[in-house]
């Protein structure tokens, strides 16, 4: 795949309908076209490359210049393996060189209001909002940057699972807590190319309007179907509702959202630093 137009194409999985610039970026071409890597080469990253990805990161946008994240970057074969056995159904993080974890944190501007003489007013919801959206944006950063320099990354949400043992073995004080973890290494294979939803399910114009969301995703289950079926270890709780001959996105997507996951989360927030008044 080479131009725009054949990049749009895939990551749909369907025909461009639209016009589409004859040359862009190459950042732009190498977003279109990313792929979630979970297979690592034992080659090792150089620490002045990964300092530059971290700058990366850091060069995110961030609400009120606040920069209410932290980076842990963890490379001790001994502690990567301790993260690994807390998420069993990610087995890529025992390859991967180097694990980063995204923590939102109000830690440090509570210490800095304090250190100046105030008082932090601030243990709010918004403020739990904000420092996970600075987070986020830092997290997508650096996958920008790390791609585009030949490594591959795979984001990990289950470091939510059992965030207790987690923070312990990271030792994430109160007021911080990992947004999601990202496996980082050179690719040992390609990489697959998931076929999103179209833009007509996701982007709205002047105005929301899911009013054909049915028929669209209709037509776009039986696309990614042909596409990258969903085999039978690969559908959500099968033990609850079985398995099922044609396993489409959404009723994968159903099944998962019909469990609640990580109903303890609340709960952890506020035994650990935010008041999520």
């Amino acid at each position: 795949m080479t131009t725009t137009a054949e990049l749009i194409d895939a990551r749909y999985g369907a025909a461009n309908n639209g016009d589409t610039p004859g040359t862009l970026p190459e950042t732009v071409t190498q977003i279109l076209g990313r792929r979630c890597i979970r297979r690592y080469s034992d080659k090792a990253i150089p620490d002045d490359l990964l300092d530059v990805l971290l700058a990366c990161a850091q060069s995110a946008p961030t609400k009120s210049n606040l920069q209410q994240y932290s980076i842990i970057v963890t490379t001790d074969h001994d502690r990567l393996m301790k993260l690994a056995e807390l998420n069993p159904d990610t087995g890529h993080i025992k390859y991967c060189p180097v694990f980063l974890t995204f923590c939102a944190d109000i830690r440090r501007a509570t210490r800095i209001t304090e250190k100046r003489g105030y008082t932090y007013a601030s243990n709010n919801m918004d403020s739990f909002l904000n420092a996970t959206v600075d987070a986020a944006m830092a997290m997508q950063c650096f996958v920008t940057a790390a791609e585009a320099a030949g490594l591959g990354c795979a984001p990990i949400s289950q470091v939510r699972n059992r965030m207790t043992e987690f923070c312990d073995v990271l030792a994430i004080p109160d007021g911080v807590f990992p947004i999601a973890g990202l496996t980082l290494g050179w690719p040992a294979w390609e990489g697959r190319m998931n076929v999103r939803l179209p833009a007509t399910a996701v982007v709205h114009r002047e105005k929301y309007d899911d009013t054909q969301l049915g028929d669209i995703v209709t037509a776009y289950d039986a696309r990614r179907h042909e596409t990258n079926p969903i085999s039978p270890d690969g559908q959500n709780h099968a033990d609850k509702y079985g398995v099922s001959e044609k396993c489409t996105w959404s009723e994968n997507v159903a099944r998962q959202l019909s469990v609640a996951e990580r109903d303890g989360f609340r709960e952890f927030l506020l035994k650990n630093g935010f008041d999520l008044a």
